[in-house]
């Protein structure tokens, strides 16, 4: 049956069994008008929205959006009384490739070295009965290779590098020896530093989970809660909340202890603990972690030993991550203080504000005003002022934004874990998005600006994939996207090549312009972010590389379309400069001391430095050394093709002859598999980043020539991928705050619980505030 709405304007009801035939035909026609006319409405409708909804409403909409969020934490903070640590503690579950994930903070995984410098010169106890003691073994193990053997006995274990003291202390019971016992450690010239104790297990099977044991339990906690409250002031004091068990692997005579027991006894000790005042920590991350792997408990009652690890894990957190500060374990620390630096730059942007707020109440004032003589002068400086004081207001506003996602304890952050799905599924969906954005371009010319803003695009949005969805675990997808970081420089190298040869400008303006475009963001950054320039490697990266082919075209002969006359001599010493350059970066490529020595002297050092060496500049060079130089020789060679007129770059028609063009086609589709299949194929990282600088120009070139041979693909361009293209610097620098946390290596949590729309939502803000940042950095490369 059609609505009535359809009926009344169609006019009839279906065929009757007279006429068969035409009634049918006359109601599938009048139907099919119907359809037609809703399509015409929803296309309408469609397009009158994409009208309206202009990234200014975007951004007053993610305005919005940030301003809730952040009221919304903050009162969720301050009324639920949770912090990092006690989601920590007490929450979780398990991501892809068994990851543990913390409610809302990153776990850190602790090396020997970190473990053994946070807990140096420190005594660390464990007290109860035989799961305590498999925690307590997988604790030492983290600190160094010694397995116990899981006795019911004390344990000790001492490490003599760092005097690092670790004890296991036999008590299953909680009766008067274990009161007793913290006692005589409350008493004690040394106290633990951290006191990890629980047992329930024992005294549930002892006594035949009877009402009478479990009375007798809570009494005897309340009696032991001074003794490990005084114990809480010297140092960290956990109380293991039981794990649950899978009751039938159990032996006969443990039958008695089920989860329903074992929920009581962990009330009973929520009850005694969870108070107000009290310091004492309730440790239940092994139980959420047992509860999702109860089918793993092999002997019914002690956790499997990849718990038991984790569990250990948890612990070595809660204790070191205040120490440490590790940039991947956003659990249990807080928000660091301000630098200097970072309170200058707040009061700029007060000041700037204020500033900004007087200019426009000026502007408002009638000109006629006797307070305001001198308001002519004023308009005309006005708009100048006005436009650099509004611009970095809303920088201010900006970083402000990125400070609370990424260093104040407001948002929510989320280790990453790789999956397919998440990698391939939105993979697919942006190009089919892309796909279905298809537009013609101004010119058909091969890498015209539509063309190359597409392809920044699209290779821009596969590297957020990438880095969201934890892809660098995977070898082939990580191979894939270095060969995208690869054509980032091997654009980097054509685009200043074909600039330098087109217009012939070497001027001051022009270095400034490019360097301050390029560096604006990531310095204002590296105050706001406390973080080294070498930290943004991208940056220093074509920075450097724009700096190498400026002095290279600069020196003579220098690349200038514009010349009356250009003799073999000069294409000779083009190739000359060209070649020298190629030589250079073998020297530095193939002698890693003369490139320390280079890059550790003053004032170099301060610009590729991190954590004060240069290891991840040597890496990250070396690592595309060759792209900038394929790219100047790639467009060298073009404009000479198309300066001799040996290109036909006509719209529609292909870039060579059939005979040319065929061939050139296999061969690149050819090349696609051959990098594919070796990258596939690499064992470890490590070998495949020692061939890459050789490889990487193969699929790059086969691209170029796959998209621009046929005039059909040389003619069209996906809008889609050439927006986020116009934006892509600002994207890559701002997912490092407000699209990934803690400095790229974990995930921003604003809509908690939910990743799909968690990841929608910070997608959407994320996209706004580098649009706008991008808009700002073209303001003041102009005013500035």
């Amino acid at each position: 049956m059609l609505p009535a709405k359809v009926e009344v304007c169609v006019g009839e009801g279906p065929p009757s069994s007279d006429g068969e035939e035409r009634a049918s035909a006359s109601w599938g026609s009048h139907r099919l008008l119907v359809w037609c006319h809703r399509g015409a409405k929803m296309l309408s409708l469609a397009r009158s929205i994409r009208r309206s909804f202009t990234t200014d409403n975007a951004k007053v909409l993610s305005l919005a959006l940030i301003i809730l969020l952040l009221a919304c934490h903050s009162a969720s903070r301050y009324y639920s009384d949770s912090d990092s640590c006690q989601w920590l503690l007490s929450t979780g579950r398990f991501l892809e490739n068994s990851v543990w994930q913390p409610d809302g903070c990153m776990m850190h995984n602790y090396s020997r070295w970190e473990a053994s410098t946070c807990l140096g010169g420190k005594k660390v106890i464990f007290i109860g009965d035989s799961r305590i003691v498999g925690l307590f073994a997988s604790f030492v193990n983290i600190i160094a290779s010694k397995n116990f053997s899981l006795r019911h006995v004390d344990a000790f274990f001492t490490d003599n590098s760092s005097s690092v003291q670790v004890h296991f202390l036999w008590h299953p019971w909680t009766n008067n020896d274990m009161k007793k016992r913290l006692i005589s450690l409350f008493n004690a010239r040394i106290k633990p530093d951290a006191l990890i104790i629980g047992a329930a297990s024992w005294t549930i099977k002892d006594f035949h989970a009877s009402a009478k044991a479990l009375h007798q339990y809570k009494e005897n906690l309340m009696s032991m809660s001074a003794s490990l409250e005084g114990l809480a002031e010297h140092g960290e004091v956990y109380w293991h909340i039981q794990e649950p068990v899978r009751w039938s692997a159990l032996n006969p005579g443990q039958k008695k202890i089920t989860n329903e027991q074992i929920d009581l006894y962990n009330e009973a000790a929520v009850e005694v603990f969870k108070t107000g005042n009290s310091r004492i920590k309730l440790f239940g991350g092994s139980r959420q972690m047992g509860l999702q792997n109860i089918s793993d408990i092999a002997d019914g009652l002690h956790m499997a030993p990849r718990v038991r690890d984790l569990g250990a894990m948890v612990l070595m957190n809660s204790l070191c991550n205040k120490v440490i500060r590790p940039i991947d374990g956003s659990c249990c620390q807080n928000t660091p203080p301000l630098t200097f630096l970072q309170k200058m730059l707040l009061c700029v942007f007060v000041v700037t504000t204020l500033v900004f707020l007087l200019l426009n109440f000026l502007r408002k004032l009638p000109h006629q005003r006797p307070m305001v003589p001198d308001l002519e002068s004023l308009e005309e400086k006005k708009p100048g002022a006005e436009a650099v004081c509004g611009a970095l207001c809303r920088m201010g506003l900006i970083m402000v934004y990125f400070y609370l996602c990424d260093r104040a304890d407001v948002f929510m952050k989320e280790q990453k874990s790789y999956s397919h799905s998440a990698f391939f599924v939105p993979l697919i969906i942006v190009f089919v998005l892309g796909l279905f954005c298809s537009e013609s371009t101004k010119e058909s010319r091969v890498l015209n600006r539509e063309q190359t803003d597409e392809w920044k695009g699209w290779m821009q949005l596969v590297i957020l994939i990438y880095h969201i969805s934890g892809a660098s675990a995977f070898i082939p997808v990580y191979m894939h996207v270095r060969v995208l970081v690869a054509a980032y420089l091997f654009q980097t190298g054509y685009g200043h090549f074909s600039f330098f040869w087109l217009k012939g400008d070497f001027g001051l303006y022009r270095v400034c312009q490019v360097l301050f475009r390029l560096n604006f963001l990531v310095l204002v950054l590296c105050a706001v972010m406390d973080r080294p320039y070498q930290f943004y490697y991208f940056v220093p990266l074509v920075t450097f590389w724009f700096m190498i082919i400026y002095i290279v075209l600069a020196m003579w002969p220098q690349i200038v379309q514009k010349k009356v006359s250009i003799s073999a001599l000069w294409y000779l010493g083009i190739l000359l400069k060209l070649v020298g350059l190629v030589l250079l970066i073998c020297l530095f490529a193939y002698s890693q001391g003369v490139f320390e020595i280079t890059f550790t002297s003053w004032p170099l050092s301060k610009l590729f430095e991190l954590n004060g060496n240069i290891q991840e500049w040597w890496f990250r060079w070396r690592l595309d050394r060759f792209a900038v130089v394929h790219g100047m020789v790639f467009a060298f060679l073009y404009l000479l093709l198309q300066k001799k007129q040996v290109l036909s770059e006509t719209r529609g028609e292909a870039l060579f002859s059939a005979k040319v063009s065929l061939p050139l086609l296999l061969l690149s589709g050819l090349c696609f598999i051959t990098y594919s299949v070796w990258a596939s194929n690499c064992q470890t990282k490590e070998q495949c980043n020692e061939i890459h600088p050789y490889m990487s120009v193969l699929p790059i070139l086969a691209f170029i020539l796959i998209r621009n041979i046929p005039g059909f693909a040389r003619s069209v361009y996906s809008s889609f991928f050439a927006w986020f293209g116009q934006i892509s610097l600002e994207l890559f620098i701002c997912q490092y705050h407000i699209f990934l946390a803690a400095d790229t290596k974990g995930i921003l949590v604003l809509i908690p619980r939910n990743p799909s729309l968690n990841i929608l939502v910070s997608s959407f803000i994320f996209v706004c505030v580098a649009h706008e940042i991008s808009l700002i950095t073209k303001l003041l490369v102009q005013l500035f």
